[in-house]
């Protein structure tokens, strides 16, 4: 049984059981006393409608709120795909120098090794 069900249930077995009390510990006539009982009624009919109300509107607004959020978090996601492909698109140039600087210094390294050799062999 759902929470709300639970609740509306609650709500009108306490109706019933204190209009019962009522009628039952009540010294007043039995005009009064239907009188009563009727307008009662009619509040606890009217609280029940309100809880009604107020819980379509709960329902309304979450399900409001969920798309709401479903668009923002495709949105996020969106400007985060975006974002990587600027990065991306940012940094690529910079790799392929980092590389050719890379490559310029293994060859200026290797260029020392062979004069370094050189070297021992003319000593």
């Amino acid at each position: 049984m759902s929470k709300g069900k639970s609740i509306l249930i609650g709500f009108v077995l306490g109706g019933t059981i204190s209009a019962a009390t009522a009628l039952l510990t009540t010294p007043s006539s039995g005009r009064e006393l239907r009188d009563k009982v009727k307008q009662q009624s009619i509040e606890w009919k009217k609280i029940v409608d309100d809880i009604i109300q107020d819980g379509l509107r709960l329902k309304d607004q979450i399900a409001k709120t969920s798309k709401e959020g479903v668009a923002l978090i495709n949105d996020l996601t969106q400007e985060m795909k975006t974002s990587v492909e600027e990065w991306k698109n940012t940094i690529e140039p910079h790799q392929e120098n980092i590389h050719e600087y890379l490559e310029q210094i293994e060859a200026s390294i290797k260029d020392l090794e062979t004069k370094i050799n050189e070297k021992k062999q003319e000593a």
